[in-house]
């Protein structure tokens, strides 16, 4: 754990503020879910939590099983890292951030589908692979992450049936999240 050299005091109604720099650099928005642990130290540590990541078995699966339908890289994210993926190698892709242009559909719970001769969508930070189609993960109202299917080795955009089945995974995880 590293120290940031922020202090901050507790109110009289046991609440504390994380400062903004730190909000911004772990990408902490309002309504953003934290787990709280505790240590034998005393130590108070606040995570990020992901609701999707209690899914994880099932991300996993559903990655490996979309893969060999496919025959196409895919991704699952949470809001903020991927948390399965199957077609690529793990240690290349697991727990790297999210691009922004992912980021920002999932804000806009909109979705995308590589289009010939349309700009492309990197959806991790400092790889330099393209998605074929982002959709969000909605459960209960709420975004809590997106499968993206990748790009094929030449670069040529996926068909309406390999979309689709990325849509229904999308929807499947997301009725997931709601039970």
């Amino acid at each position: 754990m590293k120290a940031t050299g922020i202090v901050r005091r507790i109110d009289d109604l046991g609440r504390v503020v994380i400062p903004k720099e730190i909000r911004r650099t772990m990408r902490i928005r309002e309504g953003d879910p934290l787990e709280i642990y505790t240590d034998a130290d005393g130590e108070v540590i606040f995570k990020k939590y992901s609701p999707i990541g209690e899914l994880s078995a099932q991300t996993k699966q559903f990655a490996e099983v979309l893969n060999r339908s496919t025959n196409l890289p895919i991704l699952i994210s949470d809001r903020d890292r991927i948390i399965a993926c199957a077609g690529m190698p793990k240690r290349d892709v697991l727990e790297r951030r999210i691009g922004a242009e992912v980021e920002e559909l999932m804000e806009k719970r909109a979705s995308y589908v590589a289009v010939v001769d349309n700009e492309r969508i990197c959806p991790i930070d400092g790889v330099q692979r393209y998605a074929g189609a982002v959709y969000p993960i909605i459960g209960a109202g709420d975004v809590s992450g997106a499968v993206i299917l990748m790009l094929n080795e030449n670069g040529s955009p996926p068909t309406q049936t390999e979309t689709k089945l990325a849509q229904v995974a999308a929807s499947f995880l997301g009725r997931q999240m709601e039970e």
